[in-house]
């Protein structure tokens, strides 16, 4: 199903210092003066249309704007309101309370002297002119998907954004996800609702896997007056606000579509990080932390932590960095194995030699293919589409004791760990809690400006409007080629698992092969 966003764009100069860019925004074009512009599309590597253009046919540093879409693509005689925020006592101090409308943000700020400047994303921030009136504004939050920390603290300001910033007192919760829509599942928030929330782990609406149906969800969008709409959620969640903001525009209806990225893993592609990740890995170091007591205490001492990582090993990555008590970690991006030169008993046995134990993290969605193969198992999904996954932990503890028991006759004392739902369910941490508030508040700011069908989330270090399409179309993975990756083998010493014949070809192309196997 193809989920890019393409509204119809209108064209409006934007001047940065000595050049001149035209680019498509989503905004109305307040120029009266009539201008001539090319229509010849761009096209990004992905091999759909960017939004952007240029005054001729050559484009000036190769800059590039992937904007959103706007209510004015399909209502084009909405009418613009003063943003409350000019009379706000607490952004009187601030020097520039509005965001320009020139302000984009680099998806790459790595660049070489004479390479394109690239692609930029609209700078998320408070607009001068707003497109909502507050006293008719009808908004409603929901949260879908698997628990993660950060989600009400989110959820707290929202609330307290739309109303201490824009003066809006009706707020709906929609509890139980998608399904909560159609099945009158709603509560009303206020600030005094919300007002301690963000203190407890889980989900103040409580969520739901599945049950979206696009027309269901307009259907009661539009018999409730709903006109904002702010959707918690990962991948396949925001998949679900882009069909929402779909048939909005199909309907003609004013109703501002926006997505706040959730995902523990980490998983998110352009987004810097996803809210929770920082909380995540910082309580995934007290599972750590007793598996290396436990084993550090006993003769021949594994033990092995299980992490959150269904297709990336982000957690198990940084935790592993962080603790520095970890001799080996195994993430889905990397293939490994168990037998022969170079694999993981060999590994095992040198460092119960060497330290008479060894810490083993490993993500969830490490292994699947050898456990899957072992059990005989088939490939199932649960109601989000997600691969349901196997106990690789479980499944390696039993390996690893029956190889030393029974082919190397050695008493091996196995600590299994699966610390998974208990870090799932913490409150957000400091880092996370701010970041939380960020993303909430640009949120609201981008809903309020007439922005729809876009998530919000910091590109490099600054937060920025995103097509939703953007974040859906891949998901964030460890590049074993980078730094970070090598950071980690030179921290733990652990081998590649990259030189035997074992090795999985389809998950590893042969450049990353050669670039670690010379590290």
């Amino acid at each position: 199903m193809d989920l890019s966003l393409s509204p119809s764009l209108i064209p409006t100069p934007i001047p940065f210092k000595s050049h001149t860019f035209t680019l498509f925004t989503n905004l109305p074009n307040l120029n009266s003066k009539s201008r001539n512009f090319l229509r010849k599309p761009l096209f990004s590597r992905q091999k759909r249309p960017i939004r952007a253009q240029f005054s001729n046919q050559t484009p000036i540093d190769g800059f590039v704007l992937e904007d959103v879409p706007h209510l004015t693509n399909f209502l084009p005689d909405l009418p613009t309101y003063p943003n409350p925020l000019q009379n706000s006592k607490a952004y009187a101090i601030v020097r520039q309370t509005f965001v320009s409308p020139e302000d984009v943000v680099a998806q790459k700020i790595v660049v070489q002297k004479d390479s394109p400047r690239g692609v930029h994303f609209r700078r998320a921030g408070p607009r001068e002119k707003v497109y909502f009136k507050s006293d008719e504004v009808r908004a409603c939050i929901v949260t879908c998907g698997g628990l993660c920390p950060g989600i009400n603290t989110v959820i707290r300001e929202l609330v307290c954004g739309l109303n201490t910033m824009y003066g809006v007192d009706d707020i709906l919760g929609i509890e139980g996800g998608y399904r909560g829509f159609y099945s009158k599942n709603t509560l009303r928030l206020t600030p005094r609702v919300v007002n301690d929330i963000h203190k407890r782990g889980g989900t103040f609406l409580r969520t739901s896997r599945g049950g979206h149906d696009t027309h269901k969800i307009v259907d009661n969008i539009q018999d409730r007056g709903i006109n904002q709409v702010y959707i918690i959620g990962g991948d396949g969640t925001q998949k679900g606000a882009a069909l929402i903001s779909k048939e909005v525009e199909k309907r003609g209806l004013q109703v501002a579509v926006a997505g706040i990225p959730k995902t523990i893993d980490n998983d998110i592609a352009v987004i810097d990080k996803s809210f929770g990740f920082d909380t995540a890995v910082e309580e995934a170091q007290r599972a750590i932390n007793a598996a290396h007591v436990e084993v550090e205490s006993v003769e021949n001492g594994v033990g092995i932590v299980k992490l959150m990582g269904r297709y990336s090993g982000f957690i198990a990555m940084y935790a592993t960095l962080a603790s520095r008590d970890v001799d080996c970690c195994l993430i889905p991006e990397s293939p490994f194995y168990l037998e022969g030169r170079g694999g993981l008993f060999e590994f095992v046995e040198e460092r119960l030699k060497e330290n008479g134990h060894i810490v083993i993290v490993l993500a969830e969605g490490a292994g699947q293919e050898y456990v899957a193969q072992d059990l005989q198992q088939v490939d199932e999904k649960d109601a989000s589409g997600n691969r349901l996954l196997l106990d690789v932990g479980l499944w390696l503890s039993h390996k690893i004791k029956d190889h030393f028991t029974n082919d190397k006759k050695m008493v091996i004392n196995m600590k299994y760990i699966d610390p998974t739902y208990m870090i799932r369910a913490v409150p957000s941490n400091a880092s996370d809690n701010i970041y939380c508030t960020l993303l909430a508040q640009s949120a609201v700011h981008g809903a309020m400006a007439g922005y729809t069908g876009f998530t919000v989330g910091p590109v490099n270090s600054r937060h920025a409007y995103i097509p939703i399409a953007r974040v859906t179309e891949t998901q964030n993975i460890v590049k074993l080629t980078d730094r970070m990756w090598a950071r980690l083998l030179a921290s733990t010493n652990q081998p590649s698992f990259l030189k035997s014949d074992e090795v999985i070809p389809e998950k590893v192309d042969q450049e990353t092969i050669e670039v670690i196997n010379s590290m």
